[in-house]
């Protein structure tokens, strides 16, 4: 049994790129006329594979991957074992600390399930720690017991994940939320550039297609032109206490789902814009437990 990882969002937006990169992005967007409206513990149990279409409950299965749509309410848990409680369609949950009757109970309940996963960065308290090569450890993150990976060397990489990927369509989960898909924008320890990245990131999301698992965006705000087309939905942190919010108009605009948190003020602040923009918005703790105030 692995140990209870620390609570940890993904990096808050403001640490990934200089603000200067992002405003270059948003007014891209604006030349190229994209819309900013539009409206118990077991490590990896064998399931049934593949995707699954529409909204409805279940596990992957063959066919289409699940494709969420704008404006899904969701709940974000990542501080352990998911509580059910929350009536909402979809569910993001930690991947390694749910098993897959956690799953399985979700999909009961008529809810879509997102495995999260870190690609990023190494993490000390996980079961396959051992596995990674120490050459990949770059300078810590920031967070307790996590170091930057060398997203370079993809050739011991993705073995890595396409492991942690097979985890996650093992439980039956219908996504993933790949974290920590910036480290180019970081001091990782590593010349990382752009190109690096979006290689990486597209790497991700043929891992996750692969399995029949939709995927979404983490943050990365810079990349959304190039990437929107191969992931499935974003997931974002702070948009709108940065004003980046209209950055992720195209997956909208594209009929994908944006899940979005804030974790300061109040749902009053953010909500009218993220109405207007059709995001799944909630007020959530950092420690990302259940708590949660939806728009």
């Amino acid at each position: 049994m692995s140990p209870t990882p620390p609570a940890r969002p993904g990096l808050p937006a403001r640490n990934l790129l200089p603000a200067a990169l992002t405003a270059l992005v948003l007014t891209a967007l604006v030349l190229t006329g994209c819309s900013t409206t539009g409206d118990e513990d077991d490590d990896a149990a064998p399931a049934p594979s593949g995707p699954t279409a529409g909204q409805g409950p279940g596990p992957a299965s063959p066919g289409p991957r699940w494709q969420p749509r704008p404006g899904l309410a969701w709940q974000w848990q990542l501080d352990g074992r998911s509580d059910p409680s929350v009536d909402v369609p979809v569910y993001d949950i930690d991947g390694f600390e749910n098993s897959k009757a956690d799953v399985d109970r979700l999909h009961h309940d008529g809810r879509k399930v997102i495995c999260y996963v870190n690609v990023g960065a190494w993490e000390d308290f996980r079961p396959d720690k051992d596995a990674f090569p120490t050459s990949l450890f770059g300078k810590p993150n920031g967070w307790k017991g996590e170091r930057w990976l060398d997203i370079r060397r993809t050739d011991l990489l993705r073995p890595l994940m396409e492991r942690r990927f097979d985890m996650c369509r093992d439980k039956g989960f219908d996504a993933v939320e790949p974290d920590l898909v910036e480290a180019y924008g970081n001091d990782s320890g590593f010349p990382l550039t752009a190109e690096h990245q979006l290689a990486y990131n597209r790497m991700i999301a043929e891992i996750a297609h692969a399995r029949g698992l939709a995927v979404g965006l983490k943050n990365d705000l810079p990349q959304i032109p190039q990437l929107e087309s191969v992931f499935d939905f974003a997931v974002n942190e702070e948009c709108a206490q940065f004003g980046e919010c209209a950055a992720l108009s195209p997956f909208i605009t594209a009929g994908k789902a944006v899940f979005h948190v804030e974790y300061k003020g109040t749902p009053s602040n953010f909500c009218p814009e993220a109405r207007k923009l059709k995001l799944s918005s909630m007020l959530k703790n950092p420690e990302l437990d259940t708590w949660r105030k939806p728009c």
